[in-house]
């Protein structure tokens, strides 16, 4: 009967003790087939039988290729390269992976087979057949596949992560995000474009393959077009053909442009829109949801970046207003301390002389005079003492607030009577070391600031270190001038000295390393408890061409 269902036919007659094999070759899953060295077939189960057409054709003496593949040769490159050949010559078993291609499809399977070839061989050893076992692994190759898409975004996300890593400029960050992005999609055509914080519109910063008329003109509001949608929503959109979408914006821009394929992705930012990042092409279609879905990955973490870089440039004006402020002050105070030692040498310090030297002459006079009381001798001698103490006192605040060595004999000279002056009548020994200091004056603010910071690290060896030696060197080069104070005292715990306590504790470091930033410099202090302290000040006198350059 026609509609009368067939069993599958086998090459010859078996025996009762051979038929529980078929019987188990044919309910296993996989498709198994016996075929000898000239591709004949030997034996099909059930499940082979199924790709042929039913017409009742016997097997025996068919060759696999024509029954299975309805081929008239055996199957070769572009479908798959058969591997019995290879079983026969090497006696090894194979396996190949390729999409299964049943002979009566019309079009292209997206399915996938796993055909394994093994020796069939004799009591002898020699090889009479092969057993060919087909699997259709669609299952495990998409499983495949999305684990490989899954480490194909993680590598991107890597790369992008990379790039930005470490940059603090908003459009450096920009260039290599789209850049970035456009390299993994195969892309050419893009750009990115921020949402302004007043304005509320979206405007390009950075593009890729658009012409500057394009970029110039097309700005956009929140909702307005493909892109203000995606910013407007927070949600990626993928469009086949821009130019036939009734959502776009600036169809004749679009059009002019000839873009087709496209895709707008948000910025975001602690789920704040910062900005739209757009990819287009020539072609429609060009994009496929993989690729939305990894360019919706990478927006996320270009915004993060937008935003870091936005805080970083808000710190960085914060930074440069205080280094102007603080360069104000100290300014401020450098000028009032001149004027002060210029009031004090003046005024005070002349009257101070003046009134020890008149006591002088009425001491003279009274000798002269025969005055001869005791009690007045004695007053006279203390306020004479007074008098020149005072006038002692006022050249050392003097010397303080602006050295005379500094400006006439310059800072080697005056860091050298400073620390002699200061340090020697503690009992503390001075050792001085100066390097190219008399071919040349530093820049005078220079000096100022190394000597600002050698009175602040020898007044603190003064009151907390305890040493009984300090050595000072300076030294001048072409570049730099360096100076280093080191102390055999009892040194501290660098690492406790974090910021300024309310009493103070910590401002001397934090000035220090201010004042040296102010001209370019650095400020480092390297001690030990029971190890002493040694403070290093590095100041650069003049910029290398090259690194100007880069």
């Amino acid at each position: 009967m026609a509609n009368e269902e067939q069993s599958p036919p086998h090459i010859a007659a078996k025996s009762k003790s051979e038929l529980p094999m078929d019987i188990v070759m044919d309910v296993v899953e996989d498709g198994i087939l016996v075929v000898d060295e000239n591709y004949q077939v030997r034996f099909a189960n059930s499940v082979m039988w199924q790709r042929p057409p039913k017409d009742n054709e016997v097997l025996e003496g068919r060759r696999c290729y024509e029954v299975f593949e309805n081929r008239d040769s055996p199957c070769h490159l572009p479908l798959w390269e058969c591997p019995l050949p290879r079983v026969f010559q090497n006696g090894m078993s194979t396996a190949v992976v390729h999409p299964d291609y049943p002979p009566t499809a019309a079009v292209t399977s997206k399915q996938h087979v796993k055909i394994a070839m093994h020796p069939l061989r004799d009591h002898q050893g020699n090889i009479i057949a092969a057993i060919e076992m087909r699997r259709n692994v669609s299952a495990e190759r998409e499983l495949e596949n999305h684990i490989l898409r899954g480490h194909h975004h993680l590598q991107a996300l890597d790369r992008i992560s990379s790039a930005v890593s470490g940059l603090w400029d908003l459009d450096a960050i920009l260039k290599v995000s789209l850049d970035s992005a456009l390299e993994i999609v195969s892309g050419a055509i893009g750009g990115i474009l921020l949402l302004e914080k007043d304005t509320q519109r979206l405007r390009y910063r950075v593009y890729r393959g658009l012409s500057a008329k394009y970029v110039e003109q097309m700005q956009m509001s929140l909702g307005e077009g493909i892109a203000g949608r995606a910013a407007q929503t927070a949600e990626p959109i993928l469009v086949e053909d821009i130019s036939r979408d009734p959502r776009t914006a600036y169809p004749d821009l679009v059009s002019t442009e000839g873009l087709k394929g496209f895709a707008s992705v948000p910025l975001k930012a602690k789920e704040t829109v910062v900005g739209v990042m757009n990819i287009a092409s020539h072609s429609p279609g060009q994009f496929g949801t993989d690729d939305l879905y990894l360019l919706d990955s990478i927006g996320c973490q270009v915004g993060t970046a937008i935003e870091q870089a936005k805080l970083y440039q808000r710190l960085a004006r914060g930074r440069e207003r205080y280094q102007a402020l603080l360069q104000h002050a100290l300014t401020a105070q450098e000028n009032e301390r001149k004027r002060v030692a210029r009031e004090l040498h003046d005024e005070t310090s002349q009257a101070i002389t003046s009134l020890a030297l008149n006591l002088q002459a009425l001491g003279s006079l009274a000798e002269m005079r025969g005055i001869t009381d005791d009690e007045f001798a004695r007053a006279f001698r203390k306020t004479q003492s007074l008098a020149v103490y005072a006038g002692n006192e006022i050249v050392r605040l003097m010397k303080e607030l602006r050295p005379t060595l500094l400006d006439e004999l310059g800072l080697a000279a005056a860091v050298n009577r400073y620390a002699r002056d200061i340090l020697e009548p503690l009992g503390i020994e001075v050792e001085a070391e100066f390097k190219g200091m008399d071919e040349r004056r530093v820049p005078s603010e220079i000096e100022v600031t190394l000597f600002r910071i050698s009175q602040g690290v020898i007044g603190n060896i003064r009151e907390h270190s305890g040493a009984s030696h300090v050595h000072i060197e300076l030294e001048a080069t072409d570049r730099e001038c360096i100076l280093q104070i080191r102390d055999d005292g009892k040194g501290f715990d660098v690492g406790k000295i974090t910021n300024v306590d309310a009493s103070g504790r910590g401002a001397g470091l934090f000035i220090m390393r201010e004042r040296a930033n102010l001209v370019g410099g650095t400020a480092n202090v390297i001690s030990q408890l029971e190890d002493g302290t040694e403070a290093i000040i590095r100041v650069p006198l003049a910029e290398d061409s090259g690194d100007g350059e880069d």
